[in-house]
């Protein structure tokens, strides 16, 4: 099997986007379509010729470009069943548990609704790598939109139980914020004080924060954490229950 290739490259204004390729079988893909000329210019740049979109939810950032691109390249669309209706131009539908094979790569596909219903990421498990759009962020995840915490919360766990090496590929820019916002609720986590220097350090200089694994986030992540006693008693939850310590979180961050 040959390796699936990713290629990272920004877009609009703090979207990341991803190219993977698997040169045996001749096929790339991009996943989400934020921007066409971003687009465009990565295919141009890496030289491969788009077959698929695999979308992760329907957010114009995310699904915007998907007629157009498709109408220039006759690429095939790949989207969650449960959001078909708002995917444009869906070819393939898949759900929670199906093996879509793109190449010779199987994406194991999770249903993270929470941000949107719908919502799911691609896990490529040969690949040690996932998609997971907005639903997970580094130091962050999605605002939920149209799921409740008891949703998200078990989305997260789903991503969550992926291997600590995992390499996650999420779609925006926000670990800057999302860092000064952990640290005010779990201020004692040395591990987040150090990666939050860290992350201060590439950020001046313009270096990506993405992407992240699964390990590092599930130490420094606040989202991930709802059972840290630091950050239980600094938002006044000591002992209560995951999901309110989490929702309690997500609400803290929609205002901070």
């Amino acid at each position: 099997m040959s390796k699936l290739d990713v290629y990272m490259f920004p877009a609009l204004s703090d979207n990341y986007c991803y190219l993977i390729h698997d040169a045996n079988a001749g096929v790339t893909g991009v996943i989400d379509t934020p921007d066409i000329p971003a687009i465009e210019k990565a295919l141009e740049k890496t030289g491969w010729s788009l077959t698929h979109i695999l979308n992760t939810h329907h957010h114009a950032d995310h699904a915007g470009g998907n007629l157009e691109l498709k109408e220039k390249t006759g690429c095939t669309i790949v989207g969650s069943a449960k959001d078909a209706a708002r995917i444009p131009g869906i070819d393939i539908k898949v759900t929670e548990g199906d093996a879509y094979e793109f190449g010779g790569h199987k994406a194991q596909i999770l249903d993270v609704s929470g941000h949107t219903i719908g919502h799911i990421a691609y896990w490529f498990s040969d690949d040690g790598v996932a998609f997971v759009g907005d639903a997970l962020f580094t130091l962050g995840c999605g605002r939920m939109f149209e799921g409740t915490p008891d949703q998200m919360w078990g989305s997260l766990q789903k991503l969550m139980a992926l291997p600590d090496d995992t390499t996650v590929y999420c779609a925006h820019e926000y670990t800057a914020a999302n860092a000064k916002f952990a640290l005010s609720v779990e201020p004692h986590n040395e591990a987040l004080i150090e990666r939050a220097k860290e992350i201060d350090k590439l950020r001046s200089q313009n270096i990506p924060t993405v992407p992240t694994t699964i390990g590092e986030e599930k130490a420094t992540n606040p989202f991930l954490r709802p059972a840290s006693a630091d950050l239980q008693a600094t938002i006044g939850l000591t002992g209560a229950p995951l999901v309110d310590v989490f929702a309690e979180t997500r609400r803290l961050k929609d205002h901070f």
